[in-house]
């Protein structure tokens, strides 16, 4: 989900016109004395969301604020990992993605005033949960002198947002101007949102379980209007609004284990998300580390390098050195994306590890299949008796090669998975690579979600490195307390 003006520029204005419209009527409540961590990313089909905020009642040990660790489930959806933040006074739950691809967490503000455009394709969400900041005791608005504010309009025009809002020079090089942080723009590949920066009471879960954390003045934005963003996104990039850095995290480090896209409408189990010292201690025996590279035009993004591309047993295909590399604008680099689905690959390299699929692999092709669904290898594979449980080995292994020798083997389904289910004996299996748009804009690959399932990978912050280790997520799960009987 890294930036893209280019795409959306249109939709801003009108985006921040229904922001400001929506807070003309959404009343925020005054400053109240705002006195490792494991989540849990739970696979769910989207219509089983809740449809409205939920007030926790249950009585849970608060933790002081200087807990290490925490661990939080995350819920498997068609295309990302949702993440339940709760937040307010009472407390409001709330599903975001989880996504390292950028900084900022927001919500949905308003169940009625929330206005998504273009999100006819997720018709079901916009039922789901939004925030309401006048039903909490504790939420109020940013001020234009926090450098949150600061921030969200740093790549604002030179007619900087404070000074129209009525901040005085005085005031703003002092920051001492408490006048409310104006609405911001923010957008992402494919979609942006509009609202205004908002504090209020975050609880997260302790690493032991029933016990919570409190982190008052948490920022996020209080979103409005959203353009092909009808869910909330947990930002867990770099910056400084990221939900890894206002938790003091950013330090440390996290990880993750997606389950795969199976559980993906089970509610009774969720992918770890851990987070803190216990993310880089524990069980990293086989854990193999590359190097994070450094972005100094973009530094808030995760990027890492790639050499090459194994397909079975056929020579190793060099990686163009775009993808490990980056010119003087910033573009180049493999991003490695929560928010992406799948794994991006640029022209002519995508090319040439589609060829030497189609020369090792021997099925017959679903041409039609490619066609409706816009992968571009798709296969009849034999199904024997028409048994969902096919031979993932009948299609050749991929490995992707990374700096520092790190050698990561696909888990068999995450290269191709199956299209729907078996019938006449044979399974449709699709290739879930594509290849980059942009050209020579912006990182030159990305290494989505779906290549991640049933990988445990280690941010590693304070060593500036990313560590891979195929393992089953489920059990994985299972012995975090994730599973549900």
């Amino acid at each position: 989900m890294a930036t893209l003006l280019n795409k959306i520029t249109t939709f801003l204005f009108f985006l921040l016109l229904n922001t400001l419209h929506f807070y003309a009527i959404q009343s925020l409540a005054r400053p109240r004395n705002p006195n490792s961590l494991v989540l849990g990313l739970t696979p769910a089909s989207r219509a089983s969301l809740p449809t409205h905020p939920k007030a926790s009642t249950s009585s849970k040990k608060i933790l002081p604020t200087d807990v290490l660790d925490m661990i939080e489930p995350l819920r498997e959806v068609r295309d990302g990992y949702l993440m339940s933040i709760n937040i307010g006074t009472p407390p409001q739950v709330i599903q975001v993605y989880m996504d390292t691809g950028s900084d900022l967490t927001w919500v949905p503000c308003g169940n009625l005033s929330f206005d998504c455009i273009d999100c006819d394709d997720y018709k079901n969400n916009r039922i789901m949960a939004a925030f309401s900041p006048s039903y909490s005791s504790s939420s109020y608005r940013d001020t234009c002198a926090s450098p949150f504010c600061i921030n969200i309009h740093s790549s604002d025009n030179p007619f900087d947002p404070c000074t129209i809002a009525g901040c005085s020079l005085s005031t703003l090089v002092k920051a001492t101007c408490y006048r409310p942080c104006p609405s911001f723009a923010y957008t992402y590949g494919a979609g942006a949102v509009t609202g205004l920066l908002t504090r209020d009471t975050l609880r997260v879960h302790g690493s032991s379980p029933g016990v919570t954390k409190e982190i008052p003045k948490f920022c996020f934005g209080c979103v409005g209007s959203a353009y092909r963003e009808p869910i909330g996104i947990a930002g867990f990039g770099r910056g400084a609004l990221s939900l890894p850095s206002q938790l003091g995290f950013l330090r440390k480090g996290f990880s993750h284990c997606f389950l795969a896209f199976k559980y993906a409408n089970n509610p009774n189990i969720s992918s770890p998300l851990v987070i803190g010292d216990i993310a880089l201690t524990s069980n990293k025996d086989g854990m193999q580390f590359t190097p994070m590279l450094n972005n100094p035009m973009y530094p808030d993004y995760y990027y890492i390098g790639l050499e090459a591309i194994t397909v079975g047993n056929v020579r190793a295909t060099e990686a163009p050195s775009s993808l490990r590399e980056f010119d003087s604008q910033g573009n180049g680099g493999m991003l490695i994306d929560s928010g992406t689905t799948y794994t991006h690959l640029p022209q002519p390299f995508y090319s040439q590890v589609l060829s030497i699929l189609q020369s090792t692999i021997n099925y017959p092709r679903a041409s039609d299949v490619e066609t409706r669904t816009g992968f571009d290898l798709c296969y009849k594979v034999p199904c024997p008796n028409n048994s969902s449980l096919t031979d993932d080995n009948l299609l050749p292994p991929i490995t992707f090669h990374f700096l520092n020798k790190v050698s990561l083997v696909l888990p068999q389904g995450n290269h191709f998975y199956a299209m729907s289910a078996p019938r006449n004996s044979s399974v449709i299996k699709c290739l879930l690579f594509q290849s980059m748009d942009d050209g020579d804009y912006g990182p030159a690959g990305v290494f989505g979600s779906f290549q991640q399932q049933n990988v445990e990978v280690v941010y590693d912050l304070e060593k500036e490195r990313i560590g891979f280790q195929t393992m089953d997520c489920a059990s994985a799960a299972s012995s975090q307390g994730l599973h549900k009987n």
